[in-house]
């Protein structure tokens, strides 16, 4: 039989987590920006990556501050 206990909520490294959540974000942008400067991408690809983008800058805002909310609980 399965344990269908459920795990403790464990968040003492919720700060790295996200911290590295962060940073792989802010490499996907530099990756996606280096795309859009190669040049090779058509209108619709390019709006695409550009609004994917916004997105990931948004995303980064949030998570940058569930670290700082985190870290004042900690």
């Amino acid at each position: 039989m399965v344990d269908q206990t459920p795990k403790p909520d464990d968040r003492s490294d919720n700060v790295e987590k996200l911290q590295q959540h962060v940073q792989n974000t802010i490499e996907n942008i530099e990756a996606a920006n280096e795309t859009l400067e190669n040049g090779a991408i058509d209108g619709n690809d390019r709006e695409a990556i550009e609004a994917k983008n916004a997105r990931r800058e948004e995303a980064i805002e949030g998570m940058r501050k569930e670290i700082i909310d985190e870290a004042r609980d900690h």
